[in-house]
């Protein structure tokens, strides 16, 4: 049983939501934010955010928790013990974490609630991860031996996005955790209510006093959470000019960041592909969560050999794609996020219309009393697009495919990488020698062969360019929350 038993209540607008801090229900003390369900615009509930003294405070516990609990200097084993139940009381409350994130960010429920699992399954990955990992005794130069040792960051700042905020947060808290840190983490404005949720799980699983704490608020209280002295390590998923602000504030106190930003993926079509299955897997690529991913497949390049054909496909299976509210089962879409965050995907498709790109599907809302009330968009996919043009160049986030054509690989290669990001990447070919020379020249994190957003917890992730710094899951996204020492023993 869990030391502390999670509230499995949805949110009351008639009560103001409190803060997690130091491992306790706190109520805020800055401006109430009201939390809006985007499928039907209606008032979810509200959240108090964290005020400038109790971000120091939420550190300060942190730190005195790290000193005071010797969270740091556990064996290992005790540590994954506590990941592995926080593993457990998420499995336990999966429906009611699914049910928040789908009221907070319009994801389906069938969705969120895989997500939810998903959540589960990296805070037990990093239970293992924390067991077995190893330090190291590199071969001795001379007459003495030594030891590379793995040792704790401090306190970590964790700044989540609202597009998946449980397996963002759970992708920062468990390896942070595991590595022996503490973790302050800033929830996304729009789904706080599931990161409290996800934190008050890992609490109940037995983490010390102190040791985790979730906050709300805008923009000021990541900036006083960023920039606090008392913080070790910056951990970020989010825009890339938010990123670069914040990278420029570490910069000055040589604050070590991971950074997981945006990206304007290329999904790649050759001519002797599986046109049937691609087809399928570029329009999930792309439409799955409504285009809200950092990895969707948004710039698509088709051999010009089977461009029409592969544009008849690709179109009617966006046709099959539902869109729908977030409750019914057979939707594939839901609504975007928020109502301002669909003005902005409207006006990057009006401006790739005007500067000469043609709507092959899509590109407006929705029709009917279903949708009138939501901010819901149709799977769009955009033809007679330069790689060039902006709508081609900017990340949108939502749930529109520009449809670019190639003859020859080397301009496919040089087409490709010509974004200022290289997050991610796919590749559809029958040829397994050009599966490889192209793979390994795009300038991408992740490559995907025959395939699209498959995702392991135990795979490095992270992006190359403007995509981000450092790389997050596997044993690499523990590391990256430590730092490295080296011992030498005289003989």
């Amino acid at each position: 049983m869990p030391l502390l038993e999670v509230p499995a209540t949805l949110p009351n607008v008639d009560q103001v939501e409190p803060l997690l801090i130091g491992g306790r229900p706190v109520a805020g003390d800055g401006e109430v934010m009201e939390v809006v369900n985007p499928a039907d615009g209606r008032l979810i509930g509200r959240v108090a955010t964290s005020s400038p003294a109790q971000v120091d405070r939420a550190i300060d516990l942190a730190a005195s928790s790290l000193q005071s609990t010797g969270w740091s200097a556990l064996p290992p084993h005790e540590r994954a013990r506590i990941l592995a139940r926080a593993a457990d009381e998420i499995e336990r409350k999966a429906d009611h974490l699914a049910e928040l994130q789908m009221l907070e960010n319009g994801k389906t429920r069938k969705e969120s609630r895989g997500q939810a699992m998903a959540a589960a399954g990296i805070f037990r990955y990093y239970a293992a991860v924390c067991e077995c990992s190893e330090d190291h005794m590199p071969p001795a130069r001379g007459d003495y031996f030594t030891m590379t040792v793995h040792e704790p960051v401090g306190v970590v700042a964790a700044l989540t996005p609202w597009n998946s905020p449980l397996t963002m947060g759970a992708q920062k808290i468990a390896p942070a955790l595991a590595a022996g840190n503490a973790v302050v983490l800033k929830a996304a404005e729009t789904t706080s209510f599931v990161s409290l949720a996800l934190g008050q799980c890992a609490v109940a699983a037995g983490l010390p006093d102190g040791l985790l704490s979730v906050i709300a608020g805008r923009v000021e209280t990541a900036v006083a959470l960023v920039e606090h002295p008392g913080i070790g390590l910056i951990s970020f998923t989010g825009g890339t000019t938010t990123g670069q602000s914040i990278a420029r504030g570490a910069a000055d106190r040589l604050v070590p960041l991971i950074l997981e930003l945006g990206g304007k993926s290329p999904h790649i079509v050759f001519a002797d592909a599986d046109l049937e299955a691609a087809a399928k897997s570029v329009a999930s690529g792309i439409f799955g969560g409504t285009g809200q991913s950092c990895v969707a497949g948004s710039r698509l390049f088709v051999e010009n050999a089977v461009a029409g054909r592969f544009r008849e496909l690709l179109v009617a299976e966006a046709q099959t794609m539902r869109v729908g509210p977030p409750t019914d089962p057979d939707s594939v879409l839901g609504p975007l996020a928020s109502f301002s965050h669909r003005d902005r995907i409207e006006a990057f498709v009006r401006r790739g219309v005007e500067a000469g790109g043609e709507v092959l599907v899509g590109g407006k809302r929705p029709e009917g009393r279903d949708f009138e009330d939501g901010a819901y968009y149709l799977p769009t996919i955009i033809g007679n697009v330069k790689n060039s043009d902006a709508i081609a160049q900017e990340e949108i986030f939502g749930p529109v495919l520009c449809f670019m054509t190639f003859d020859d690989e080397t301009d496919l290669i040089a087409s490709a990488n010509d974004s200022v990001y290289g997050l991610a990447s796919g590749i559809w070919t029958n040829d397994y020698r050009r599966a490889w020379r192209v793979s390994r020249a795009l300038e991408a994190g992740t490559v995907w062969i025959n395939t699209y957003k498959q995702l392991s917890i135990a795979a490095p992730f992270g992006g190359y360019k403007l995509s981000g710094l450092g790389r997050e899951k596997g044993l690499q996204g523990m590391r990256a929350y430590q730092q490295t020492k080296s011992l030498y023993w005289a003989a």
